[in-house]
């Protein structure tokens, strides 16, 4: 019996780790990516943001053994550190259980790293391709050398700007929406200290939250951090104070993040040579089309606010691989697998507004460990932040308790208070009473 045969278009993260998925099963796989190869040419940084591998993302990775092989060059981040704009430094954990946290990882290694398993796992791998025509009945390609490729399945792993999911809809098979931010971001770079130390707290996600806008910077094995400003493109109006990267400049930075820009002595150069980049969100109302089915980012991008992107995009190739097994449709997968990634896609947005916006507040800070603790003494009640990043549980479930189990939390920490008053009070009456 021939096996079955499979093209990829798109050799970023998602594309390389579903080859190896489709190899483990047997299947004949050949992959396309119309830029060149990043092990061969060098991964160049300046326009992107650093990756937070969590829960779902390392459970896919696994299913192929590639955990272990791509957790040893990450580093651990247990919180948030908070830099308000006075200069003070608080640490936020994201979780009361000391073995939850999540994992800082270098786009560009993570990539390199795919790519080698899927060549070592023996998916054909094809650079600097122009693809011509798309068959998305049939999974046919037509390149740009007049090749042609047929397949059982075609899989559009290229990303937010994916030809396929264009060809898809000039066919009329689906419907795709993009909403873009008003913010944009840049990159900037914290290089090691002394001795390659690390010149910021290292096993952390840094934010620096101003309202309307902010920077995160995350931790790389070299002692360096990766930052990133999100900033809207433009000026609000009567908003003269607020930064944008339309008015911005190095000074603004230096001013708005002094503590930071002074470990920034790139500052000058990054702000200059370093692009904008844009944020946005993609849904479509339909994944596939005959023989051929978009995931990862080509069929749900999102902003990276809750670190789920990436992660999300494992997940789709880890359910794809379980419902191969089932003998599912594409059809099937895309339907149950998109109410997910509508869901995740609106709780990264939710995020955004509490880490620029919130996360610096005090009571913030005390709300969320008072949470936590009882997230602990009560393991089915876990924060929203918790069941996303440290389960499997399915996103649209994550979204639907946000605010049912918001309820539950105010109600408990109002019992918590209450029951801690009355017993306060017992001891007060206790102790009047021996000395009277």
């Amino acid at each position: 019996m021939t096996a079955p045969r499979a093209i990829i278009i798109g050799g970023g993260l998602v594309g390389p780790l579903a080859g190896c998925m489709l190899r483990q099963r047997g299947w004949q796989v050949t992959l396309l990516e119309k830029r060149g190869d990043p092990r061969a040419q060098g991964y160049g940084g300046g326009r992107s943001i650093n990756l937070a591998l969590s829960h779902r993302g390392i459970r896919a990775l696994a299913e192929v053994e590639l955990d272990r092989r791509v957790l040893q060059d990450a580093i651990p981040m247990r919180g948030r550190c908070i830099h308000d704009a006075q200069g003070d430094v608080t640490m936020q954990p994201y979780s009361a259980r000391s073995s939850r946290f999540i994992n800082s990882v270098s786009r560009g290694g993570l990539n390199c790293t795919l790519l080698e398993a899927a060549e070592q796992a023996g998916v054909e791998l094809m650079f600097d391709v122009a693809i011509d025509a798309v068959d998305c009945d049939s999974a046919g390609v037509r390149l740009g050398s007049g090749a042609a490729l047929e397949a059982d399945l075609l899989l559009g792993a290229d990303g937010a700007g994916s030809q396929i999911r264009s060809v898809m809809a000039d066919a009329g098979a689906l419907v795709a929406e993009q909403v873009m931010l008003p913010h944009g971001y840049k990159e900037l770079h914290i290089p090691p200290g002394d001795g390659g130390s690390w010149q910021l707290a290292r096993e952390a996600l840094h934010i620096w939250p101003r309202g309307g806008s902010m920077m995160i910077a995350l931790p790389n094995p070299d002692g360096s951090f990766t930052c990133t400003l999100f900033w809207p493109k433009e000026s609000e109006p009567g908003a003269h104070e607020r930064v944008s990267f339309a008015t911005g400049s190095a000074d603004v930075v230096r001013q708005t993040y002094p503590d930071a820009a002074a470990r920034m002595p790139s500052l000058e150069d990054d702000w200059s040579n370093n692009p904008v980049g844009a944020l946005g969100t993609i849904r479509c109302d339909r994944w596939h089309m005959g023989r051929t089915l978009l995931i990862g980012d080509a069929a749900h991008a999102i902003v990276p606010f809750y670190g789920q992107g990436m992660n999300a995009g494992f997940e789709d190739v880890r359910l794809l691989g379980e419902s191969i097994d089932r003998g599912e449709s594409v059809e099937a997968f895309a339907r149950k697998r998109k109410v997910d990634a509508d869901a995740i896609a609106d709780l990264a947005l939710h995020n955004f507004i509490e880490m620029r916006d919130h996360t610096a507040s005090p009571q913030f800070a005390r709300r969320q460990r008072r949470r936590q603790r009882l997230s602990k003494l009560f393991p089915w009640l876990q924060t929203t932040y918790e069941q996303v990043t440290f389960t499997d549980r399915p996103y649209s479930l994550a979204l639907r308790s946000l605010r049912s189990r918001g309820m539950i939390f105010h109600g408990l920490l109002a019992w918590q208070v209450t029951s801690w008053t009355i017993l306060a009070c017992l001891l007060v009456g206790l102790a009047l009473s021996r000395m009277s």
